[in-house]
């Protein structure tokens, strides 16, 4: 008698997970893996249960289930390998073997039938899922008689009819930079090569670097205090939780000894929810004026830096850098316009932790616009921190404009093709310096491929409509440009302040 192990053995985790897996993306890219002939019979429900949001319900019929525990019992049966001790390879009860392994077979069966009825499902219906559903294939079963029956939430795009788009009329801002602004530019681009002395006389403008202790009062209640800030003067300022939208016109003409207050408003999402959104005053002492002296403009420097060798050649680069940002700042204008035009007629609500999921891949796409405009790392971060100011407001509107023209796209059937992502990974590495496969690698590890494509589509979607559109220019105007923003570390408000009872700040003492 063969008194070997049985060879059958139960699915691990591993049929779980590898459903889990699939499933993230069955709705939007199924595989063909069930032959047409062998289509499950199966009903689907599917129901709204809140904006952006549909519960689906799936009842697949038990003729589909019975066949494939029929194939792999009989498989069992007439296996040459010992199935149950005791009895011969081939000569065990078919009875007992499905005793035995009815509960390994049964996860196995699940995840083919769930792969199935998922691949089906995404062929059959027409289901816009934003992210994987709130499903778990471990927490469902194959009954033993009856149906099998599993259902889950998924978040959708907002259904909506697009209002005519081409030849809508737009504004477009325009500008000739002149001498002064491209020495300015200039200066902003030598200051990391530059060296940091006093200023005389030591009156603070734009670009100038100023040290000061900061103290933050709410409702004339003083609640933190920051000593020796060193800030450089941009239009805003950025602190880790809050924004100063005026701070180089509040700071500008300040010297040593003077005492200038500046209002900042606090992000709405600071742990301290009674301050959400609220102004606080920040009165700077100011202690010190400096000024970067630029640096002497070598050959090695303009080589090794900005990969060109004369003063000239620098000079039509910053030009070119300009010019790139009037041109971000054209579309973002259109892009805006575009928005408000064409989402006009659509009611939008999308729920709020929906825009918490997606603020990281909306704040990603903002930064590649950013960096398909030419903008350093500092630039970048500082406009990053305005954004994440209301981070709920911001996804909303890049929401907003996503849908519209993803829905566009469809209806022009534009679409990005691998090459095109492949070509934009190879214009941000020549950009950056960097080569192809360190940016494709980090785009990886860091889950952007999918901002890259996203960027892409709404970019030509985008093209398609400003190519059809009708123009009125206007001069731009300073005002309307997006100013640079400083940025510091520190934050307004301590992780100890929360306000009391009428909306005064407290300590907490730690008792």
């Amino acid at each position: 008698m063969a008194d070997e192990t049985p060879t059958a053995e139960a699915p691990k985790d591993d049929a779980t997970t590898t459903a889990v897996a699939e499933l993230d993306g069955a709705l939007t890219d199924a595989q063909t893996a069930v032959d047409a002939a062998e289509k499950l019979t199966q009903t689907v429900d599917i129901r709204d249960v809140g904006p952006c949001k549909k519960h689906v319900k799936v009842t697949v019929d038990r003729g589909a289930i019975d066949k494939r525990f029929n194939e792999k019992f009989t498989e069992l049966t007439r296996s040459d390998q010992p199935q149950v001790r005791g009895f011969r390879p081939g000569k065990a009860p078919r009875k007992m073997i499905e005793k035995q392994y009815y509960e390994s077979v049964a996860q196995e069966i699940k995840s083919q039938v769930l792969m199935a009825s998922l691949e089906q499902l995404a062929e059959d219906q027409t289901i816009a899922p934003l992210s994987p559903p709130e499903f778990d294939p471990s927490k469902v079963d194959i009954p033993k008689e009856g149906p099998f029956i599993y259902e889950f939430d998924i978040e959708v795009r907002p259904e909506f009819e697009l209002p005519a788009y081409k030849g809508i009329k737009l504004r477009r801002p325009i500008h000739t930079y002149t001498a002064a602004e491209v020495e300015a530019e200039k200066k902003r681009l030598l200051e990391p090569y530059g060296q940091l002395v006093p200023k005389e006389p030591p009156v603070a403008e734009l670009f100038d670097t100023i040290t000061a202790d900061v103290t933050i009062s709410f409702q004339d209640k003083e609640i933190n205090k920051l000593s020796e800030v060193q800030v450089k003067v941009e239009p805003q300022l950025a602190l880790s939780d809050g924004i100063a939208a005026d701070f180089g016109t509040k700071m500008s003409g300040a010297k040593p000894g003077d005492v200038r207050v500046i209002d900042i408003t606090l992000s709405q999402e600071t742990t301290v929810e009674q301050l959400r959104g609220q102004k606080v005053q920040a009165t700077f002492s100011v202690k010190d004026v400096k000024m970067t002296r630029p640096p002497e403009l070598t050959q090695e420097l303009l080589e090794e830096s900005y990969g060109v060798s004369t003063p000239e050649a620098f000079t039509e680069l910053v030009q070119a850098v300009l010019e790139r940002r009037l041109e971000y700042t054209q579309r973002r204008s259109a892009r805006e316009q575009v928005l408000e035009t064409i989402s006009a007629a659509a009611a939008w609500e999308l729920p709020q932790d929906m825009l918490r999921k997606q603020a990281r891949k909306t704040l990603a796409r903002k930064v590649m616009e950013m960096r398909n405009a030419g903008m350093d790392d500092d630039q970048i971060q500082g406009r990053r921190r305005v954004l994440e100011q209301d981070v709920l407001k911001t996804t909303a509107d890049a929401l907003k404009e996503h849908f519209v023209l993803q829905k566009v796209a469809e209806v022009e059937k534009i679409e990005i093709e691998e090459e095109d992502i492949d070509a934009e990974i190879d214009r941000i590495a020549e950009q950056s310096g960097e080569s192809f496969r360190k940016v494709k690698a980090r785009l990886e590890k860091e889950d952007l491929i999918e901002a890259v494509a996203a960027d892409l589509l709404e970019r030509k979607a985008l093209d398609m409509i400003i190519a059809n559109a009708t123009y009125e220019d206007y001069e731009l105007k300073a005002s309307e440009e997006q100013g640079e923003v400083a940025t510091v570390e520190q934050a307004a408000l301590p992780e100890a302040e929360a306000p009391a009872e009428g909306g005064e700040p407290k300590t907490d003492s730690g008792s």
